[in-house]
């Protein structure tokens, strides 16, 4: 014999067993790569850029999941150098700019 399911009450379920999203995993939006301040580190996203100009960025090392880290900038704010892999590289804002990275 089957005894009959007792209904599931919201009020059941206390307040405190309810996950609730933290806030340290919510992923924000990728950014570009010139808009970083110097000392920031960051992982590379995307090359919004193609031909000639994408391949020399991704020969340089700019490809998804590499970790790039702001060193300085000139004087004037161009160009930026870079370290990723253990290079130090400078790029102008412009082609900076290109790359897509979300903060590490």
């Amino acid at each position: 014999m089957s005894h009959p399911a007792e209904p599931i009450h919201r009020d059941a379920i206390s307040p405190d067993r309810v996950p609730r999203a933290r806030e340290d995993h919510v992923a924000e939006a990728p950014v570009s790569l010139a808009s970083l301040e110097v000392g920031a580190t960051a992982r590379v996203v995307s090359v919004d850029a193609e031909g000639p100009a994408g391949r020399r960025l991704q020969d340089l090392g700019f490809v998804p999941g590499t970790l790039v880290e702001v060193r300085r900038r000139a004087p004037l704010g161009d160009p930026v150098e870079f370290e990723l892999r253990g290079t130090h590289l400078c790029l102008r804002r412009g082609e900076a700019a290109r790359i897509r990275v979300r903060r590490a």
